[in-house]
């Protein structure tokens, strides 16, 4: 199996693979995808994480969130809301060792109950009761 690490295969990125770019950051789909037009938004620069972003780069690379969402949007009315989210270290589950932000689309009926969303990285804290 070949490593995505070495070399880099965000560092690597063809031309054609991408959706959007601007100087410090690109869009470009999944490879693979937990919905349909699931993007990457990756900072050009090698960077492990999202923490070690300059504040240049994590404004390039929100431009290019919010305009993958609306390009997305154009292309499938059936979506109603996404998933924004990165990993950060290996215990968090990141395997590509170059910063990069999960856009994923999400649909109504995509999932039995969304509750809680992102918390579900963690399966036993996705649904919770709220204490009134």
């Amino acid at each position: 199996m070949k490593d995505p690490n070495n070399p880099c295969i965000f560092c690597n990125i063809r031309k054609e693979e991408l959706i959007f770019e601007n100087k410090l950051a690109y869009a470009s789909l999944d490879s693979y995808p937990v919905s349909k037009f699931h993007s990457l938004i990756t900072p050009k620069r090698h960077v492990e994480n999202y923490f070690k972003l300059s504040p240049e780069e994590i404004y390039a690379c929100n431009e290019l969130i919010l305009k993958t969402k609306e390009s997305i949007l154009k292309k499938d009315s059936s979506i109603k809301g996404f998933n924004i989210g990165t990993n950060a270290g290996k215990v968090a589950g990141q395997s590509i060792m170059h910063c990069h932000i999960h856009l994923i689309p999400r649909r109504e009926g995509d999932v039995e109950n969304p509750q809680g969303g992102v918390r579900s990285v963690i399966p036993n804290k996705q649904h919770y009761k709220r204490k009134l």
